[in-house]
């Protein structure tokens, strides 16, 4: 197990980056890698320690392959943190309970936003195919930004 880190300048304020996490329109719009997309009406997101962020996300090719998110948030820091655990005792081989997801939102300079993202623990085997999946959501985002 390991802890998957991935770090991402966006070039948009923090505000702005923040809120294409937590508002549903915009989650909806961006989230999920290439060939996959989220659902509008799958997504029910209650911004507070002890809420939730639920959402499916659909293969485009085989509309029958879908990917339920169910966190709960355990930490919520408006415009600087959000962080939240979700049960994959469901996934096999996954070697965990819960999955916890942090997100910090740090200033850089010229209004640009750096995002640090933590999923822990992490099964190595699974961690360079997740890196690529948040890569091509990223890419994704920053469409969505510009």
């Amino acid at each position: 197990m390991t802890d998957l880190v991935i770090t991402r300048i966006f070039d948009a304020p923090r505000e702005l980056v923040y809120r294409a996490f937590t508002d549903p329109d915009q989650l909806s719009a961006w989230f999920g890698p290439v060939g996959w997309s989220v659902p509008r009406d799958s997504v029910d997101i209650d911004l507070r320690v002890g809420g939730h962020q639920r959402f499916t996300m659909v293969n485009e090719a085989d509309p029958s392959m879908k990917s339920p998110q169910n966190a709960t948030f355990v930490e919520v820091v408006e415009n600087e943190l959000l962080v939240g655990e979700e049960s994959v005792a469901h996934i096999p081989d996954f070697g965990a309970e819960v999955l916890r997801l942090r997100i910090e939102f740090h200033d850089e300079e010229d209004g640009r936003t750096r995002v640090v993202l933590t999923q822990s623990p992490f099964p190595e085997a699974m961690a360079d195919s997740a890196r690529g999946g948040w890569g091509s959501s990223f890419t994704k985002l920053d469409k969505l930004l510009s």
